[in-house]
């Protein structure tokens, strides 16, 4: 019997709405990593397509981008929220930095099969069992400021 999977990773098509204009297609890559069980990575390429180019990354809880599938949720830099675009289920994923802010409309599907796998690899309330909390509390009580 095979094991449960370590890490996840899908490719998907998001579109980012600008305002005024027709939204622009963006490739990005979703990552789930069983070292970090609480969180989810999206890495969105910014170079030509078929390159490796550069990518930007922004890593947020998976709880939020779950419950945003069916809810609105979300405060300050990340709010996530179930929509529809041209007749499709989408969810709208808003992001803010310092820099600007930007809203990107994922498919919903692609997402679902994500998260889909991400707790096959982890369920709900397995987390803790892939964290050694007392190495953690460690980093934090020991480390120098600054680092």
């Amino acid at each position: 019997m095979a094991g449960r999977p370590t890490s996840v990773h899908s490719q998907v098509q998001l579109r980012l709405v600008v305002p005024g204009a027709a939204p622009l297609p963006v490739r990005a890559g979703l990552r789930y990593d069983v070292a970090d069980p609480y969180a989810v990575t999206v890495a969105f390429h910014t170079g030509p397509v078929g390159s490796e180019g550069d990518s930007v990354e922004w890593t947020f809880a998976r709880s939020l981008l779950t419950e945003g599938v069916t809810a609105p949720v979300g405060e300050g830099d990340v709010q996530v929220w179930p929509s529809t675009s041209g007749g499709s289920a989408v969810v709208c994923l808003s992001l803010s930095s310092p820099s600007g802010k930007a809203l990107f409309e994922v498919p919903l599907p692609e997402l679902a099969e994500f998260l889909g796998q991400t707790y096959a690899s982890v369920p709900t309330g397995g987390e803790t069992d892939h964290v050694d909390v007392d190495a953690e509390l460690a980093l934090l009580l020991w480390a120098e400021p600054g680092t």
